[in-house]
């Protein structure tokens, strides 16, 4: 393989190294009206724009974006269509019911189905391959969490898991070290950057402007108003996720959470023999600060983890750029998880923010009597959940007693975080707390550090 040189630090992200950012869409050109408008162009406010025009084409709809379509998590996230419910089943459980929650699991389940479905009838080519997901084992500890998590899984067949040993994790992949593994198959591999970059011209070609460049400083009932102008609508819809806190009185709504990435050269055929991964499987562990990655279309390992999870503040990067000594753990990760891949040469680092509420859990919702609609806070696994966020939105909009508007992410109202210095206090103890867990189970600590579990309290997670 190549010699080592610095990977390109930043430019948005990796996804966007063969064709470059997009060429910018014309801004917001004075005030207009419209009867929906959309602030964010990343996949929620994409998909809501999409099947609002599908559903009602005489609507009149325009999203407003700050930079350009993708520029957020869209376009930087791990590649992960995914099912996961933000935040866990159990709370869930609790408010809404077993049945409800298990069909809400289901509708998961059919998104992942629904965005290879739209993508492929609007000829959008995000190199997508359903392999699955799998959660690895690699100490005992990790090991202990699995098995713990598979119980409560046996109790929701509505999500598909099953539990794998050593070897039968080994016949998925070869991960050094793995003990065992949970296998879903709802989950696909794609590519972040082609998804929104198809997703945003198929909007166009509904009818839909995308106004780039064009900053949202305040969102009030009936009025998006711009550092351009002021959009009129009957409906103002929030889809901002990590960018929310930039926002006037929404800085206290969502965190925004770091997470970095590292993208290796291709890899010959023989590294591939020797590590497998031929199903395309997404690939996480077991680790309290936890990582993730997926073999991309064209033959690399893209692997991500937190890095620096916060910047006081609410802080947002403006061109993805991660810190050095992230691309080095990140790059020590894969080294230790895939030796075949040791001497690859790390081509492209970046970081994204992605959206965290308070309780960890994400939410769509619209407030009828205002028409201010809102849906993100999908804490890292959202490519699919946007999906049906996006139709929930148009449901409450265009149809509110539908199924989707009975489910239970709707309309939740979430405390707001604690202001600073005490949020940035607190996330900082939080992952050093994880970080000091992993370390302690890696070093041969054979059941969850008490200090997660802690930690995990602090949290609220």
């Amino acid at each position: 393989m190549s010699i080592s040189t610095a990977p390109v630090n930043g430019n948005v992200s990796f996804w966007y190294a063969d064709t470059g950012v997009p060429e910018p869409r014309p801004g917001l050109d004075g005030n207009r009206e419209a009867d929906v408008a959309v602030v964010g162009a990343g996949y929620t406010g994409l998909w809501t724009a999409y099947y609002l025009k599908k559903a009602r084409p005489d609507l009149s709809v325009v999203v407003l974006e700050s930079r350009f379509a993708g520029f957020g998590a869209s376009g930087r996230n791990g590649g992960w269509l995914t099912n996961s419910i933000t935040g866990g089943r159990s709370q869930y459980v609790k408010s809404h019911g077993r049945a409800v929650v298990g069909r809400f699991q289901e509708l998961l389940n059919e998104t992942v189905d629904e965005v290879i479905a739209v993508a492929a009838a609007e000829g959008i080519d995000a190199a997508m391959a359903k392999g699955g997901e799998l959660n690895v084992a690699r100490n005992e500890a990790q090991l202990g969490r699995l098995r713990a998590w598979a119980e409560d899984e046996a109790a929701w067949p509505e999500a598909g898991t099953r539990l794998l040993d050593a070897a039968g994790t080994a016949e998925r992949i070869h991960v050094a070290g793995a003990l065992g593994s949970i296998h879903h198959p709802h989950c696909a591999r794609i590519h972040p950057a082609r998804l929104v970059r198809g997703l945003a011209a198929a909007v166009e070609r509904l009818g839909v402007p995308i106004y780039e460049g064009t900053t949202v400083t305040d969102i009030q009932p009936g009025r998006a108003v711009t550092d351009r102008g002021t959009v009129s609508a009957k409906y103002i819809l929030r889809a901002t996720e990590g960018f929310t806190a930039n926002l006037r009185g929404h800085h206290r709504e969502w965190l925004p959470m770091n997470s970095s990435m590292i993208a290796t050269e291709p890899l010959p055929d023989a590294v591939w023999q020797q590590i497998g991964w031929n199903s395309m499987d997404t690939v996480a562990d077991m680790a309290h600060a936890y990582m993730y990655a997926q073999r991309t279309a064209d033959g690399r390992i893209a692997l991500g983890g937190r890095g620096v999870p916060y910047r006081f503040g609410s802080r947002t990067d403006t061109d993805g750029a991660t810190q050095p000594e992230t691309i080095a753990s990140l790059t020590a990760l894969l080294q230790d998880m895939f030796p075949a891949a040791a001497d690859a040469r790390i081509e492209h680092a970046w970081a994204g923010v992605l959206g965290v509420p308070r309780d960890w859990k994400a939410t769509a919702g619209l407030d009828p009597k205002t028409g201010l609609g809102w849906a993100g806070g999908y804490v890292g696994t959202g490519v699919a959940a946007t999906n049906l966020a996006a139709r929930t939105l148009r449901d409450l909009i265009l149809d509110p007693g539908s199924e989707l508007t009975a489910m239970p992410w709707v309309n939740r109202r979430v405390r707001k975080w604690e202001p600073e210095p005490l949020r940035w206090i607190a996330v900082k103890a939080m992952y050093a707390a994880y970080y000091a867990a992993d370390r302690a189970e890696r070093n041969g600590r054979s059941t969850t550090s008490p200090i997660a579990k802690a930690a995990n309290l602090v949290s609220g997670r």
